[in-house]
Parts: C-alpha cells; sequence; structure tokens
C-alpha cells in the first residue's frame, strides 16, 4: 500500500509523492516516489524522466501523511442540519 505524502522541505515550497513505506525513527534517509508540486505540476528542479527521489532529513521540516480513501470512508463525521 503506497502512502501520499506532503513533504515540506527547508526553504522550499512543499512537494507531493508516494511513499511504499513510512520512514522509521533510526532512518537518516527516505526515499519517496513520482514527485510533484501540490498543484500536480511538476518540480522544477527534478528533471522530466526522475521517477523516485531520496532525501536527508537535515532537509526537511516535516512531512504530511495523506489518509486513504478507505481510510476515510471509516472516519464518522458529525455535522448540523
Amino acid at each position: 500500500m503506497a502512502f501520499t505524502v506532503i513533504i515540506h522541505l527547508a526553504n522550499e515550497d512543499p512537494l507531493v509523492a508516494e511513499m511504499e513505506e513510512l520512514p522509521n525513527p533510526g532512518d537518516t534517509n527516505f526515499r519517496c516516489i513520482n514527485p510533484r508540486r501540490k498543484d500536480g505540476k511538476p518540480v522544477l528542479y527534478v528533471d522530466q524522466g526522475c521517477t523516485s527521489l531520496i532525501f536527508s532529513w537535515n532537509r526537511v521540516s516535516f512531512m504530511e501523511v495523506m489518509g486513504s480513501e478507505e481510510e476515510e470512508k471509516k472516519v464518522v463525521e458529525f455535522f448540523r442540519e
């Protein structure tokens, strides 16, 4: 199962990518596939043929892990009519 993540790099715009598995606490770097900007456009500093990137944790401010469609169906939302 691939995880969709938003990677916030220091002094850069955030990237959206997929990860096959989430990094462990002891990892010094991580690999992501299909990198793109949040609006879906290609990342300017990555070549067009690039399919995966390896980042060192010292470049990352934080990472958001987005929920899958299956997880969103399980969430009970309360609303007022």
